[in-house]
């Protein structure tokens, strides 16, 4: 699969309305290819996973951003559906608390951070800082800031901070992927009626949910300016349609097994005293047996 389709080239600057279309399917067929490709990429996910979790020196931090309703919650669970749970950890960021509003923006994400062998999933993450932030600048006057920059310096420094943190976190093992997951309006609409007509999914709808449709194109606004501020080389974009669910975990799913495989993950070398310590162990073990037979 090519993933120039989907990434944000640094430096560039991008449409979301021009440049990505919302249903794109490639050459992939629901019924017939995406079954066999996706269940192929959730194997080799749970092997990339546990060389991951033995090698101990990489962390895969993958964080996912979208409108309500464009599938994050349902991409994760069937992407990671393989994967050990004891190598990999979820969080969602929803609206900091009031000890989260005491410390700085990037706190309650810089705390979540996977350690190295794991893989850690932010739902959401440090980029509501610049996306619902900026479509609500009320936000802003909660946060305790001791000055709040003019204009639109306050996005212009916040870019610059989360480039230089996502700079240092791959500097020191923490590989960062970023998908956008990019849902037309039209969907979201008829996902929001599905989950207000079936009442086993009235627990994900929020009025809210709704109030939010009508800044729609302040947040598109918003994202392409994380996109074409935010797209670095050491930790780029990746714009994931989003209309046809089975057609985003597919290339998601793809697109994490190729970076894992990109790592050269390798299983570590076992030394020669621990080789001999392993002999060792072989021979109590068969003395045993043969103590117990005898």
């Amino acid at each position: 699969m090519n993933h120039d389709t989907f990434i944000v080239p640094p430096g560039s600057k991008i449409s979301l309305r021009k440049n990505y279309d919302s249903a794109y399917k490639a050459n992939f067929h629901e019924k017939t290819d995406a079954p066999v490709k996706l269940q192929t990429d959730i194997k080799r996910l749970a092997i990339y996973q546990n060389i991951l979790y033995a090698q101990n020196t990489y962390a895969l931090l993958i964080i996912f951003q979208a409108m309500d309703a464009a599938g994050k919650d349902s991409t994760i669970k069937h992407v990671m559906s393989g994967v050990n749970p004891q190598g990999c950890q979820v969080f969602s960021f929803k609206a900091p608390s009031t000890e989260e509003l005491d410390h700085d923006y990037l706190w309650r994400t810089m705390k979540a951070l996977p350690e190295r062998g794991r893989i850690g999933i932010f739902n959401r993450s440090y980029y509501e800082e610049v996306l619902v932030t900026r479509v609500h600048p009320e936000i802003l006057q909660n946060q305790q800031l001791p000055q709040i920059p003019p204009g639109n310096q306050i996005w212009k420094q916040r870019f610059e901070e989360i480039n230089n943190l996502e700079k240092y976190l791959v500097n020191n093992g923490i590989i960062v992927l970023k998908f956008f997951l990019n849902v037309s309006k039209s969907e979201q609409k008829k996902r929001f009626l599905e989950r207000i007509e079936s009442s086993e999914k009235h627990w994900k709808f929020s009025v809210s949910d709704v109030r939010e449709r009508a800044f729609w194109d302040d947040y598109i606004n918003a994202y392409e300016a994380v996109f074409n501020h935010t797209s670095t080389e050491w930790a780029p974009w990746y714009i994931i349609p989003a209309d046809r669910k089975w057609f985003t975990r597919l290339v998601v799913a793809d697109i994490i097994c190729t970076k894992l495989q990109e790592l050269n993950l390798q299983y570590p070398i076992v030394r020669e005293e621990h080789r001999q310590q392993l002999l060792q162990a072989k021979y109590i073990l068969e003395q045993e047996d043969e103590l117990n037979n005898s």
